[in-house]
């Protein structure tokens, strides 16, 4: 818990620097005056403050975000007495409409452009590895939600959404967020369409469950206590092939054939270092025989590693960043359907925690990094009053017509924003708070 709580502390801390110095250098490039600059919020008390020039550098003690006070602007401070006078020089109101435009959306920019960078760096030094969906070579194991979407041990995924998905990870997200799509597998060499509809994606959310895992080979990796499998012989590397004489390979038929044979002694066929042998194996009163298969999908399927270097890597940054916000944006569609149920779905800061790893793992902070750094661009981009967004809108209102919004238009604009925000934050943390105590 640590570890995930100074990754995430860490990773929004980066962002969030780096997003509000999107806002503070083009302010300083146009002469506007910043009053504040804080990572975190500082109601009442600060943790640390120190002024540079006229601007108060700080960290706050309540880390839902940060900001900074730029003079002449309606911000979250509420703090409008002085726009009562005549604009001064300094002031965010008295710059031209594309200055104040570049000011509000710099940190959303920087967002976007943070994201392309780390991608690109990621590719550059970790490279790009994944299990191409070609080589699964066995097709899918279906678990029960599987099974009823229609999906059959052995399918083979052909398309989602009338598309080749290359990476087999992705295939479960792809049809998540595919609703109203469809799924083409190839079964024993005839080629099955499988509708997906809100139905099953509500109930895939519902249940939490793995949709599809790879079909693969029964290895043993590992002995349970009092193993019958381990007293008769059988040595981890094993790799089982039949029961009483019937041939089974996969892990997936071993789970359907041993229930049947509880509390029995059966006759295992396996193969060990080349050579079949065979063993009897004691089954307990639940028809297990104390074995855990090997898992590890690289161990049975070539991993596909590619490396990349400059334009190469910017290039799979750019692509990767495109690729992670789609994800994001369709992620929208399912959780403001009502028919999938996603919204109970929706977490606060403690579900973003638990996206990161509980042990330190530089490439995946990078990476999770990354895509919260696409996902907040994107939030502060939506056009909500209080959010970057929502202020740009007005400015564009400006460019467009010739006219500037009024004070009391713009305080009511935040005022509406900042309980709209606050009501979605607290429905998103108490969804949080509801989970850990199911």
């Amino acid at each position: 818990m640590f570890i995930q709580f100074a990754q995430f502390i860490l990773g929004l801390s980066f962002i969030i620097v780096l997003h509000e110095l999107g806002h503070f250098l083009p302010a300083i490039a146009f002469k506007v005056r910043v009053e504040k600059f804080y990572l975190f919020f500082d109601p009442w008390f600060s943790l640390f403050k120190k002024n540079i020039g006229d601007t108060e550098v700080g960290i706050g003690w309540l880390p839902l975000g940060g900001y900074v006070k730029i003079s002449g602007m309606v911000d979250e401070s509420m703090d409008t007495e002085a726009l009562k006078q005549e604009p001064k020089p300094w002031e965010f109101r008295s710059k031209k409409p594309w200055q104040r435009l570049v000011i509000l959306l710099g940190g959303v920019i920087v967002n976007f452009l943070l994201a392309i960078v780390l991608y690109a760096g990621i590719m550059a030094y970790w490279g790009k590895q994944y299990v191409a969906t070609s080589d699964v070579k066995y097709g899918i194991w279906a678990t029960e939600v599987g099974k009823s979407f229609g999906f059959e041990n052995g399918d083979k995924i052909v398309s989602v959404n009338g598309k080749p998905v290359e990476n087999f990870q992705a295939i479960p997200i792809e049809i998540l967020l595919g609703a109203d799509g469809s799924v083409v597998v190839d079964r024993r060499g005839t080629e099955v369409v499988l509708p997906i509809d809100n139905a099953f994606v509500a109930k895939t959310i519902e249940t939490r469950d793995p949709l599809i895992n790879p079909r693969l080979p029964f290895l043993v990796a590992d002995f349970g206590k009092d193993s019958g499998a381990k007293a008769a012989g059988l040595l981890v590397g094993d790799s089982l092939t039949s029961l009483n004489g019937q041939s089974l390979v996969f892990y997936d038929e071993w789970l359907e054939a041993l229930p049947k044979n509880k509390g029995k002694k059966v006759d295992v066929g396996f193969v060990r270092n080349g050579k079949g042998m065979n063993l009897t194996v004691a089954l307990n009163e639940e028809g297990k025989m104390g074995v855990a298969p090997n898992t590890d999908i690289k161990h049975f399927f070539a991993v596909r590693s590619l490396t990349f270097t400059g334009v190469e890597a910017v290039e799979m940054g750019w692509t990767t960043a495109v690729e992670k916000l789609d994800y994001y944006i369709r992620q929208f569609k399912v959780i403001f359907s009502p028919e999938t149920g996603a919204y109970k779905e929706v977490g606060g800061f403690m579900a973003i925690m638990k996206q990161y790893p509980d042990t330190w793992d530089w490439r995946h902070f990078w990476e999770f990094t990354a895509f919260l750094s696409l996902m907040l661009g994107f939030l502060n981009a939506l056009p909500i009053p209080a959010l970057d967004g929502g202020h740009a809108v007005f400015v564009i209102y400006e460019m467009i017509t010739g006219r500037a919004a009024s004070i009391k238009v713009l305080e009511w604009a935040q005022t509406v924003g900042f309980f709209l925000l606050l009501g979605l934050l607290l429905w998103a943390n108490g969804n949080d708070i509801l989970r850990a105590f199911q």
